[in-house]
């Protein structure tokens, strides 16, 4: 007999499931959903002027010996909002910050992110520690997005998780009803290129 993670008649947010003592796959489970790790085959973009980009690079490798970054906050505001804000002006993105989302007592509360494009959405989360369990959070987002966003053609839903210095992404197949996580990390500031590149990449693909 499977355990159960998630407790009858208790109402959960996005961030209880941060404290979950229970995997990934277990908790997308209990919320109808299978989970899978692998190497994602992520959109990349290079519409972009490199320069601007490497600009972004050198000055994370200048202010990180001058910040200091333990908080989420400070995440927020030096190394994760300085990309966000390059996204905007260079896309059509809107950028949803502190997004409501309430489906029921098993998914509800904020997203850290919520960018909308033309093409996609995607959903950030920015934690102070621990992928894998920033990752469980990040998968009931996207489940409560999945249902949220019924209306909406796209069959892929994009998650990233980030510390600030290190990201992650995942997938949402909606005809599937199965979340994969990438193998694969990326850090700030040596990867901002690939981060960039993914990030935009996803904003603007045309595959639905």
């Amino acid at each position: 007999m499977k355990r159960r993670i998630l407790k009858e008649n208790r109402k959960y947010t996005f961030s209880d499931y941060f404290d979950l003592n229970g995997s990934t796959e277990e908790i997308a489970r209990e919320l109808g959903y299978s989970f899978y790790r692998e190497a994602i085959s992520l959109p990349r973009s290079e519409n972009y002027h490199s320069e601007d980009v490497k600009r972004l690079q050198d000055t994370f490798y200048t202010i990180l010996s001058k910040i200091t970054t333990d908080s989420e906050i400070a995440k927020r505001e030096f190394l994760i909002a300085p990309i966000l804000i390059e996204i905007a002006r260079i896309t059509d993105a809107r950028i949803n910050v502190e997004y409501p989302i309430e489906i029921n007592d098993k998914l509800s509360g904020s997203l850290d992110y919520l960018i909308r494009a033309k093409q996609n959405l995607l959903v950030i989360e920015a934690k102070k520690g621990d992928l894998d369990k920033g990752f469980s959070q990040l998968s009931a987002e996207l489940i409560a997005l999945d249902e949220y966003e019924e209306d909406n053609v796209q069959n892929i839903l994009y998650g990233a998780i980030t510390m600030g210095n290190v990201w992650g992404f995942g997938v949402l197949k909606r005809d599937e009803k199965h979340i994969i996580k990438d193998i694969d990390v990326y850090t700030i500031p040596g990867n901002t290129d690939r981060i960039f590149s993914i990030l935009l990449g996803i904003l603007t693909s045309q595959d639905v």
